[in-house]
């Protein structure tokens, strides 16, 4: 994320877009892991391994599979560890998602 200033419809706009990729997240974590509930029951903050939705390592994996496969940013299996809750995942999206873009802008390789 950049330190521009940015105006109330970019942050209107950029609010939209983080809600619409939380609930993308949460329809590919039910459909993924066969949840047996409504991607609307997971909050963005509910921890998603231990006591929250209890998913587990290989979960995990599947969860990383899902993130590529909605935002097009690659997760190691030593990054899963970090995807704790839907807002973490998005913020992981988010920043990666920056990086890739500040490396095309700058001319740098993207292999």
């Amino acid at each position: 994320m950049n330190d521009e200033t940015m105006t109330l419809d970019e942050i209107r706009k950029r609010v939209d877009e983080r809600r619409q990729m939380c609930d993308q997240i949460k329809e590919v974590l039910v459909e993924r892991l066969d949840l047996p509930i409504l991607p609307d029951w997971i909050t963005d903050d509910q921890p998603l391994f231990g006591r929250g939705l209890e998913l587990d390592s290989v979960d995990a994996l599947e969860l990383a599979v899902g993130v590529d496969y909605v935002a097009d940013v690659s997760v190691t299996d030593e990054q899963v560890g970090m995807f704790g809750s839907i807002n973490r995942i998005i913020d992981y999206i988010e920043a990666h998602r920056d990086d890739f873009e500040d490396a095309v802008e700058g001319g740098d390789s993207v292999a």
